[in-house]
């Protein structure tokens, strides 16, 4: 009999990346076959992101198009728009089963039983009574030469912009020897590099009694024979303490490459966004980094036209950007999202006005980055390569830098010392 045929589409985070294929390999274990998500599935299965509308513009549109290749095929919209917006999704006619964050461990079984029944079905429990973080069984996300780990799950901080803590719940860590051991695994099968990642990762360990934190973590993940990198996805200045970066630094895994989510420069700002540290407390986290790890990388993203922005408070947030000197900064126009306190606060922005402020924080970051670049041109870097890009092989180095290594030797998955012969806005060059 021939396999039923599986397709999956993740949005979003890494977060996200890692359940969608923890879900995969419960699928390969069962013996479905999976496959592209533009070819004919006997399942569609649309992993859902609430992050802005525009995430939930694009979940809307993929679900619609699951059936265009098999319009007898089961569409399943699992992930964090199906936990907050089952209702919306409910109006979607091809989406058949609706199935929240808390339910995609179980996901095999949800879908065998709507098989029987036939009948659209909404599976959606409150993630806010969940307490303890959901194992998904083996699974290794893989980003080309780099494995994505994920150690925490949940937000307790409800930033008045963001509805992920009603997506995702309170938060849950994963146990450390649980981590320790999915790293080795990783590390035997060839990988050199890990991304510890999660929902809100600095606040890894608070809801364990026995007083482990971040840090504990990374320090038990460094000890790892045969790892040679460890990056840390976005973490917010909070956790800078002299503490946390004085052992950070003693770890020669860890990469000098910081995301720190920043948001607005100005303290005013801040408050409204319900941030919980002025901009004076960021900017002492990101010099104590600094003193620390001579080479590092920083890199954050930054909301404009939040509610009530006023041109003073803009100015201030450029200001406080040229200061800091970001490598690189993700910037991102607010967009109301229905359920959170800053879609009916008082002064919304215009668009207009958006657009100008955005396109000058972007200015500002391509000028940065390519000074950060230039200043590379005669120093030697450590390059982790990834895939061959024509005549050149393309890598990352430790703070997260793009290099191209013209060579015809085969460097996939090796970590080189080249020289830098030039730069440009994106990336290094090696010859």
């Amino acid at each position: 009999m021939e396999k039923l045929k599986v397709a999956f589409c993740s949005l979003g985070c890494k977060v996200n990346q890692y359940e969608t294929n923890a879900m995969t390999q419960k699928f390969i274990e069962q013996g479905y076959d999976i496959v592209e998500f533009d070819e004919k599935a006997d399942i569609y299965i649309v992993n859902t992101c609430t992050v802005t509308s525009i995430a939930d513009r694009k979940s809307r549109q993929m679900l619609r198009r699951a059936k265009e290749h098999n319009k007898n095929a089961i569409v399943v919209a699992c992930g964090c728009y199906a936990q907050v917006a089952a209702k919306e999704i409910e109006k979607i006619e091809e989406v058949d089963l609706i199935i929240g964050n808390n339910e995609k461990n179980n996901i095999i079984n949800i879908i065998d039983n709507f098989k029987k029944s036939k009948e659209m079905s909404e599976l959606v429990s409150d993630v806010m009574y969940k307490e303890e973080y959901v194992e998904f069984g083996p699974t290794t996300y893989t980003e080309k030469t780099r494995a994505v780990i994920k150690v925490q799950d949940g937000c307790d901080r409800f930033c008045s912009y963001c509805l992920i803590p009603f997506a995702r719940g309170h938060i849950r860590s994963r146990e450390i020897d649980n981590v320790v051991e999915e790293v080795k695994k990783i590390v035997s099968d060839g990988f050199k590099e890990v991304v510890i990642t999660g929902i809100h990762v600095a606040s890894y360990g608070r809801d364990f009694k026995n007083g482990i934190t971040l840090i504990d973590l990374l320090e038990k993940i460094n000890a790892v024979e045969g790892l040679q990198r460890i990056r840390l996805s976005s973490i917010e200045p909070i956790i800078m303490t002299d503490d946390f970066i004085e052992r950070l630094s003693k770890l020669d895994k860890v990469c000098d490459h910081f995301h720190l989510s920043l948001q607005s420069g100005c303290t005013t700002t801040l408050k409204r966004m319900n941030r919980r540290y002025t901009a004076d407390e960021f900017f002492e986290a990101t010099e104590k980094l600094r003193a620390k790890f001579q080479n590092a990388a920083l890199t954050t993203d930054v909301i404009v036209g939040f509610p009530g922005e006023t041109d003073e408070e803009f100015e201030e947030t450029y200001e406080f950007l040229r200061k800091i000197k970001f490598y690189h900064m993700h910037i991102f126009k607010y967009s109301p999202r229905k359920g959170t306190k800053a879609a009916i606060m008082p002064n919304q922005i215009d668009s207009k006005t958006k657009d100008i402020r955005s396109k000058r924080l972007i200015s500002l970051s391509n000028e940065n980055e390519l000074e950060f670049n230039k200043s590379y041109i005669g120093k030697e870097v450590e390059v982790l390569f990834e895939e061959q890009d024509g005549d050149f092989y393309k890598g990352h180095t430790k703070n997260y830098m793009v290099v191209k290594y013209r060579t015809d030797r085969k460097l996939e998955n090796k970590v080189e010392k080249v020289a830098i012969t030039g730069a440009n806005e994106e990336y290094l060059i090696a010859e």
